[in-house]
């Protein structure tokens, strides 16, 4: 495969990365053999996180041997030295490994001081002043503080969500970085599920050649499918152009992108899921969603407590509280018309 520099530090990945955070949801006995099959295919970046349960178990477990071979970053969202400090500490048992090629902070709320000695920031500069982090780094769905942390020189490298409905602020971004020497890794390529022509996902953001995507991989057929496309890469012509123009058209405004933020939610309404039901139910097999198990999740909708923690946690400044009550009805139109 394709490998290019992803910082100016020297970082020399795949321009293919292996998401790891649906294999949160695959068995071990079944995520062993899907992340082998990743490395022998040629893919050396696997970016995982604190938070994605057992993920990094799953890696440390399958590529324990060859870790001199593959670059690892996770992530943590502690707000703390002692707690990053925690985070890493657990990390690196779970990966069996005694170093992170790339920490990532978390999609912090705000930046955290670089002079406070208690901050999480100040936790990984000492992490990386003894050997345990190799480079720092920061995911975000901001924009503002997206921009603000490329531009602040502190951060090797930004994971931000960038596909190819991405609008042309988001994607200001893989400019700034390029300038900054900053590396730029490509979460949500496929839009959380929505954007469905994978080709087209990956040629889009094969333009780029300082962007790594991290394809989410939950089975194999997943990966075999990415790794078909790495090998013969799909170039934006005039009908991926076409298609590209009809995905914008069809996601214009605003919609969920199924981030997770908004959760918990305290009626225990699926929203990153509940959000996006009108386009899931028109871009994925309905026989996914139109079930009696659904019927009864998105009628969790009229239980809402009106409380607007979801709103507030949500980063590209949706009101699910207005989007929901819509998709409950046009899932049970659907649902009602359902052989």
């Amino acid at each position: 495969m394709e490998t290019f520099q992803l910082t100016s530090s020297g970082l020399v990945i795949t321009r293919t990365g292996f998401g790891a955070l649906p294999i949160q949801r695959t068995s071990m006995k079944d995520a062993v053999p899907i992340l082998q099959r990743a490395y022998e295919a040629g893919i050396t970046f696997f970016d995982t996180a604190r938070g994605y349960t057992d993920s990094e178990r799953k890696i440390g477990e399958a590529l324990s041997a060859v870790r001199d071979r593959i670059v690892i970053a996770t992530k943590s969202g502690a707000t703390s030295r002692d707690l990053i400090w925690r985070d890493l500490e657990t990390s690196l048992r779970h990966l069996r490994t005694d170093y992170v090629d790339l920490f990532q902070l978390h999609n912090p709320g705000k930046l955290p001081d670089p002079q406070d000695r208690t901050s999480s920031y100040a936790g990984l500069l000492e992490a990386r002043e003894q050997g345990l982090v190799r480079l720092i780094g920061i995911t975000n769905h901001k924009i503002h503080l997206s921009r603000k942390a490329i531009l602040s020189g502190h951060y090797e490298t930004l994971q931000y969500p960038l596909s190819a409905i991405s609008d042309e602020q988001d994607l200001s971004l893989i400019s700034l970085a390029k300038e900054r020497g900053v590396g730029i890794i490509a979460m949500k390529a496929l839009c959380g599920g929505l954007l469905t022509h994978i080709p087209l996902a990956f040629a889009f953001l094969r333009q780029y050649p300082n962007v790594v995507p991290i394809w989410g991989i939950q089975r194999m057929e997943e990966l075999e499918e990415v790794i078909a496309l790495d090998n013969e890469p799909p170039v934006m012509d005039e009908t991926m152009k076409a298609l590209l123009d009809q995905n914008r058209t069809d996601l214009s405004g605003e919609f969920c992108r199924g981030c997770g933020y908004c959760l918990p939610c305290p009626a225990e309404i699926p929203i990153p899921l509940a959000a996006r039901m009108y386009f899931l139910l028109r871009r994925a097999p309905t026989r996914n969603f139109l079930t009696p198990e659904w019927l009864e999740k998105m009628r969790k909708v009229q239980a809402c407590q009106e409380c607007g923690a979801c709103a507030e946690r949500c980063p590209y400044g949706l009101d699910p509280r207005i989007l929901l009550p819509g998709m409950l009805e046009d899932f049970e139109r659907m649902y009602a018309d359902h052989p």
